[in-house]
């Protein structure tokens, strides 16, 4: 892309964060410059372990969130696959092409999701997460815009690094246990259940994602009702 483009970004997110970063870290502010300056309506920053493993980072709004949850919650998606084949992954319009991922599908088209773009991040062979920008209408990303979303993911795995603690490895600091997580309820009510149930970890987690995907909940509520004692997941049923 052209070199004054991606020095127009990295200043754009440098003169935001002396604003904005003591708040929401400068991940956070990567996610703010790509809703501002991109043809997208959401922008969130997932950290990932394995395929199904997850953490977020930062979104710029409730509604990102509330997909990267569904993210979490279905175990698939774009930033899922993204992660998982090191590619972009470009939806332009998640309607005509609902089979690919079918539960995410359903949960993004019922909260008006048109088009979704996921982003690999990483340094060298290393995958550190994804880039996920969500728009409420179909449509492609402008040659332009695709070459900034790309600067944009380099510009959050640089963030990602300097966010984490002087330059901690973010997966290191992920798994420090004094580190609050967005999903750590979900990671405690499912040691819990394994414990209960005397199943194994991915047992418990695929139950509580199940109860979670039947009734058309984020696995986070799921998690909090079980760790609250208002439900029981007993059966392979439920």
């Amino acid at each position: 892309m052209d070199g004054r483009r991606r020095e127009r970004l990295w200043r754009l997110v440098i003169d935001h964060g002396a604003e904005r970063a003591p708040d929401t870290g400068w991940v956070g502010v990567v996610c703010a410059v790509a809703v501002e300056e991109l043809d997208v309506d959401g922008a969130a920053v997932s950290l990932r372990l394995r395929d199904h493993d997850q953490e977020l980072v930062a979104a710029d709004s409730p509604w990102a969130t509330s997909l990267e949850e569904l993210q979490y919650t279905v175990g698939e998606g774009p930033g899922v696959e993204a992660f998982t084949v090191g590619d972009p992954v470009l939806i332009d319009e998640l309607a005509a092409d609902e089979q690919r991922w079918p539960g995410f599908a359903d949960g993004a088209a019922a909260s008006g999701v048109g088009a979704a773009f996921a982003f690999p991040l990483g340094v060298g062979a290393l995958r550190l997460g994804t880039l996920d920008l969500y728009r409420r209408e179909p449509g492609t990303l402008s040659r332009e815009g695709l070459g900034d979303a790309l600067a944009l993911a380099t510009i959050a795995t640089t963030a990602l690094l300097t966010d984490s603690n002087g330059g901690e490895d973010a997966h290191a600091r992920w798994a420090r246990p004094d580190v609050a997580g967005h999903y750590d309820d979900v990671n405690v009510a499912t040691g819990m259940l394994a414990t209960e149930l005397r199943i194994s970890l991915e047992d418990a987690l695929v139950r509580l994602r199940a109860h979670a995907f039947s009734h058309r909940i984020p696995v986070t509520e799921v998690a909090r009702a079980v760790l609250n004692r208002q439900l029981r997941l007993e059966s392979p049923q439920e």
